[in-house]
Parts: structure tokens; C-alpha cells; sequence
């Protein structure tokens, strides 16, 4: 579905990523870790065509993405969540929404994806006229998280989604979020909470300096005394 080959990107002369290759397959969960600075944002701003490639590629669905805009990435069914949630603070929580949809694969289908993402967030549907900036950081987040549902994407890349909240929105967060992978829709997960990601993917990529040093399953990953002693405090 996703493939990434030997991919290498720059912010103007300062390189960010080296030689990234992973992939993700129809309706899986993949998760993409390592600490603060290790490129894996950068590597979800790369799939998107937020930041320039250097070197390798990127397809999806065997199409290019290097040689089309990033609107075009969106159209094809890639939804990014970004990280910092990034509301329209003076917009309603139904008209951010209603944004997420404006693609012309999504469009058509706004009245239903509209009733799928109030019936996953409950608490979105009782506050749809509520103005986005006054709500609190884990309803933001779900905000954010719907907002990418309304694409009708093929693949949804989220990008630290537990980030400044508290345990008890993390939790529901992350529920939410293995709600939606258990409908169908393909998940790159970037998290720094590396044990809650691993509970969720079936496999992960550790990223380290702009370069990938691991691969494995979530259990091979959690059981490796190199990812336990940098990530899990053992």
C-alpha cells in the first residue's frame, strides 16, 4: 500500500532523514517511534509532500508521490493528523470538520462520514456548534482525529496523538484510535509513548539520528532489552 525506499529529505541544507525505507499494507498498524528530533515527523511530512526529498521514494498504491502535489497525496486517501492538532480555533467543531472533507473522493460522502466520525467521538456530535479553540486539548485531538476520518482516507498517519493530555484522554484517545483501525483504515502512528504504540500496531520501525536502526512485531520490539532500556524505563 505505503512503501518508503531508501527515502532521504532536507530542510534547505540541513538534512533530516537518511535512507528511510518501510512499508505499511492494507489495514495495518504501523508505528514509527524514537525520541524527540529523530525525523519521524519529518518522515510524515515526507509522504505527505511537506518537505523535499533528496533521495529514494515514495509510493502508494503504486502511484509516485514525489511527482505530484501534496493536494494531490490527500485525494488519493492519505489523511495526515498533524501534530499539535492544528484546529481552526474560530470555526465550529462541525465546520472543521466539515474541511476534512472537501477532497472530491470525500465530498459526496460528507452527510455519512459526518454521522461515522459524531458516532466514534459522541462527545464531537454534543459540542458540533461549539467554537474549536475553546475546547480542551483531548477534545481538540479528537477534533483533529475526525477531521482526517472525514477524507475517507485509505491511510490515516498520526502524529504524537497522546501529546500534552492527560492519562485519562490518552486513554480514550488511543481506544479511539484502535476503533477506527478495527473498521478497515490503515494506520502510521508517530509516538513517543512508545508502549502505548506498541500495544496498538502490529509492527514498528524505531527511528534514530534520520535513520531507521530497528524493525520488528510489537512483541519483538517490546521485548528487545535495546528498545526497553531507551523507550520503556526497563
Amino acid at each position: 500500500m505505503l512503501k518508503l525506499e531508501g527515502v532521504s529529505a532536507a530542510y534547505g541544507n540541513v538534512p533530516a532523514i537518511r535512507g528511510v525505507s518501510i512499508d505499511v499494507g492494507e489495514g495495518e498498524a504501523v508505528g514509527l517511534l524514537g525520541a524527540n528530533g529523530a525525523g519521524k515527523s519529518t518522515t510524515l511530512r515526507a509522504i505527505s509532500g511537506l518537505v523535499r526529498l533528496t533521495a529514494g521514494r515514495i509510493s502508494f498504491m503504486g502511484q509516485d508521490l514525489a511527482s505530484i502535489p501534496p493536494y494531490r497525496v490527500t485525494e488519493l486517501g492519505i489523511a495526515h493528523v498533524p501534530e499539535g492538532r492544528q484546529v481552526f480555533p474560530e470555526m465550529s467543531v462541525q465546520e472543521n470538520l466539515v474541511v476534512g472533507s472537501y477532497a472530491p473522493r470525500a465530498k459526496p460522502e460528507r452527510a455519512r462520514s459526518l454521522e461515522l466520525v459524531y458516532g466514534i467521538f459522541p462527545r464531537l456530535a454534543e459540542r458540533r456548534d461549539q467554537l474549536a479553540g475553546t475546547m480542551s486539548g483531548g477534545e481538540q485531538q479528537m477534533l483533529a482525529v475526525g477531521r482526517g476520518m472525514m477524507l475517507k482516507p485509505r491511510l490515516l498517519m498520526l502524529d504524537e496523538p497522546s501529546l500534552g493530555l492527560a492519562p485519562v484522554m490518552c486513554d480514550v484517545t488511543f481506544e479511539k484510535i484502535s476503533e477506527i483501525h478495527k473498521m478497515g483504515t490503515a494506520i502510521l502512528l508517530v509516538e513517543q509513548n512508545v508502549s502505548r504504540a506498541l500495544s496498538l500496531v502490529q509492527r514498528a520501525y524505531v527511528l534514530e539520528s534520520g535513520s531507521i536502526i530497528m524493525h520488528g512485531t510489537s512483541a519483538e520490539l517490546a521485548n528487545n532489552k535495546q528498545v526497553q532500556a531507551a523507550y520503556l524505563g526497563i
